[in-house]
Order: structure tokens, then sequence, then C-alpha cells
């Protein structure tokens, strides 16, 4: 499968998510929720990972996931153990640390990352989440885009 990943821009220089995946210091991506949400137990080694920061419409950088690791009903002991033992893939800030601090986990380590040049015009469409599965990446494509199906971000 296909992933859209859209990365955080905190806005300050050298501390913007997509930075660091292109800076290869960012090596694990997580995504967290009280109850299971999309990608838990719906990304999967050898998957391919496209990133864009929020709010860019464009889709600047790919990789492919090495591994995946889903975590349920954490307890608070066990979230920040887990954040910790892979912060030095993750490189969380202070804030990141608090946000991504849920009872479920989705970690998502990858590696092979791409910048795309020049970007790939991202098509948004009315209420889309910040991780889209799609068949094919030109599904979002400006010029090539279909309906967002959300029949694959449900459980």
């Amino acid at each position: 499968m296909v992933h859209l990943v859209y990365c955080d821009k905190t806005g300050k220089k050298g501390e913007r998510v997509l930075d660091k995946i292109l800076a290869g210091t960012k090596t694990m991506i997580v995504r967290g929720a009280a109850g299971r949400k999309i990608p838990h137990s719906r990304v999967f080694q050898d998957d391919t990972l496209y990133f864009m920061e929020k709010g860019s419409f464009k889709i600047s950088a790919k990789a492919t996931v090495k591994q995946v690791t889903n975590h349920v009903k954490l307890t608070d002991k066990q979230i920040t153990a887990v954040l910790s033992d892979n912060q030095n893939k993750l490189d969380l800030t202070e804030k990141q640390k608090i946000r991504w601090h849920k009872k479920c986990l989705c970690l998502v380590e990858f590696f092979d990352v791409k910048e795309i040049a020049p970007p790939l015009a991202f098509e948004h469409q009315g209420n889309m989440d910040d991780w889209l599965i799609l068949e094919k990446i030109a599904d979002v494509v400006a010029g090539t885009s279909i309906p967002y199906n959300y029949d694959k971000a449900r459980f």
C-alpha cells in the first residue's frame, strides 16, 4: 500500500518534522490516540510512505517502511518507555512527547528517504485525516486525483 503522511510544521527552522526526515535524524514516525486509529494495524513492512508538510499542498519526500510496531492499552509508564526507547529514531521535541503520550501507538520506522523534486501537487478533498491510505499516490495528485474513499480508513 501507499500512505500519505502529513508532517507538522513547528515554524522554527531546524525543528520541522520534514527537515528532520530529509536530514536523516528522524527515521521513525509515531501516530497515537486514546483508541485504535489509522494507521494502527494498517501499515506494513515494504509499504511506501509519502510525506508532505501540513498546509503546503506539496508531496515532497518518500520512503520505504522498514518496521512497524503497534501498541494498545498502554499505561502512562509504558507510553513513556516506548517513546523514550525509540527517541533516537523519533527525534521528538518535548511538546511532541506530550502530544503523542497516548494509550494506542503506532510506530513506523522507515528507510531509503528520497526527496521528490519537483514536489507533487497535492489535491486536498474535504475532511482528510493526517494519514491517508491509498492505492497509488496519483490518487491525490492534482490532475490525476480521484474522490478519496474512506473504506481503507475504517476498522
